[in-house]
């Protein structure tokens, strides 16, 4: 097999990449309302909901490990089937039962899909060119990202608008489409994605399950070895927490300061589409800043102005302020992401890259629900403005973490080379 070049890599990762979140776009603005079309109260739609968080977090390391073990492809091709799965499910779901088990499905595709592809990239690009420029392509991964939520949400406006479509009912044409872009989705990665394949067959498969443990322990084992990897994960705690202040409490406040729920969730449909760009619109310009002072001093900037931005939705008034901040929240945000991935891809060589990347990320589910109790439990006993100050010291407080980077050598961690037993 021929190694890819870094820029042939990066290409057919942000393919990949707008394949796969479109979908998500298209979904983000009928995913609550379906299941109450559907006959469902909004009671048992958190509760069905609730499953595909607590799936992912069960989840995220073992198919991280599982990544490692097996291969980047074979398990983002497992995470596509599920995916299609769970959205044939859904173009019929008219119960709670049928609901919660397209919720399960898709945190166990949510699980085999974070970090592969992301991981696949970064081997390729440091396998072709040990020196290459993987944080521009994690910024431009940002920048699509954006991209794709927002054109998908729109394409979501203009067939609800539009429709029904016959027996398909103007909430649910998104499914379908939605549906098509992932079977889309699998083929591209079926067709782009190359890795070695040294084994085929069930016994692979079966070294590589077998394998799973020692890939979660080689992860795991980077905490003990590793300060920087400390504190980035650290990092994503407080971020977890932070983010529930702009992600949960928006519209909260936009309510608040309009005086009118229904004025504040009609303006929150385009403002969200708007803030999704500004998230890519930051992802393309980080690279200028971390060029300039470099990655750690980046996070750190980052970390402080995303603070900021969320104190500026606590305290500006009128709608005009409130939307204002929440942009320049989004487009921080985005920025941060493909800087806080570069620093942690730099901390592993490739047999436990998807592995820390998933511990990364599992780490962020329960410090989210754990500012979903604290700050909606200050918004009621406090105020909202008060929840939304604490949110904004919480992401500022993680700001130093960054710079144990700075201090810290730029080699990666010896990680040992394991060998790596791809599956059929």
């Amino acid at each position: 097999m021929t190694t890819l070049t870094p820029a042939r890599a990066q290409r057919r990762f942000l393919l990949l990449l707008a394949l796969r979140w479109l979908p998500v776009g298209l979904m983000i603005p009928v995913i609550v309302l379906l299941p109450l079309e559907r006959g469902l109260t909004l009671a048992q739609y958190g509760s069905a909901a609730a499953l595909q968080g607590i799936t992912v977090l069960l989840l995220e390391l073992p198919t991280g490990g599982l990544s490692d073990a097996m291969g980047r492809r074979p398990v983002l091709l497992l995470a596509g089937i599920v995916d299609i799965a769970s959205l044939c499910l859904l173009t019929v779901a008219d119960s709670v039962l049928l609901f919660v088990i397209f919720y399960m499905l898709q945190g166990i595709y949510r699980a085999l899909d974070s970090g592969p592809l992301e991981s696949w990239y970064v081997d390729q690009a440091l396998a072709a060119d040990e020196h290459a420029d993987i944080e521009t392509g994690l910024s431009r991964s940002g920048v699509v990202i954006g991209v794709a939520i927002a054109a998908g949400a729109l394409v979501t406006g203009g067939l609800v608008a539009l429709g029904p479509f016959g027996p398909v009912s103007a909430l649910s044409s998104p499914v379908y489409v939605a549906l098509a872009l992932q079977v889309a989705s699998l083929v591209a990665v079926a067709t782009l994605m190359t890795e070695p394949r040294s084994r085929r067959g069930l016994g692979a498969l079966a070294a590589s399950v077998r394998a799973v443990p020692g890939a979660i322990g080689g992860a795991v084992g980077l905490l003990r070895r590793s300060r920087v990897v400390v504190a980035l994960i650290a990092v994503e705690v407080f971020w977890g927490f932070g983010m529930i202040a702009f992600e949960s409490l928006t519209s909260v406040r936009l309510a608040d300061v309009l005086g009118d729920p229904n004025r504040a969730s009609a303006l929150m449909g385009p403002v969200g589409s708007v803030a999704w760009l500004a998230s890519a619109a930051g992802a393309a310009l980080v690279p200028v800043l971390a060029r300039r002072i470099g990655a750690p001093w980046t996070g750190f900037t980052l970390r402080i102005l995303h603070g900021i931005t969320v104190a500026g939705m606590a305290l500006l008034a009128g709608p005009v302020g409130v939307i204002a901040a929440f942009l320049l929240c989004y487009t921080v945000h985005g920025a941060a992401n493909p800087v806080h991935s570069g620093l942690l891809h730099r901390q592993v060589e490739g047999p436990y890259r998807a592995s820390l990347v998933s511990l990364n990320s599992m780490v962020a589910q329960p410090a989210g629900a754990l500012g979903l109790v604290v700050l909606t439990a200050i918004a009621t006993q406090a105020s909202l403005v008060v929840a939304l100050l604490v949110g904004a010291a919480v992401l500022a407080l993680a700001a130093p973490l960054y710079l144990v980077a700075r201090r810290s050598a730029p080699e990666t961690v010896p990680t040992g080379t394991p060998e790596v037993v791809p599956a059929p």
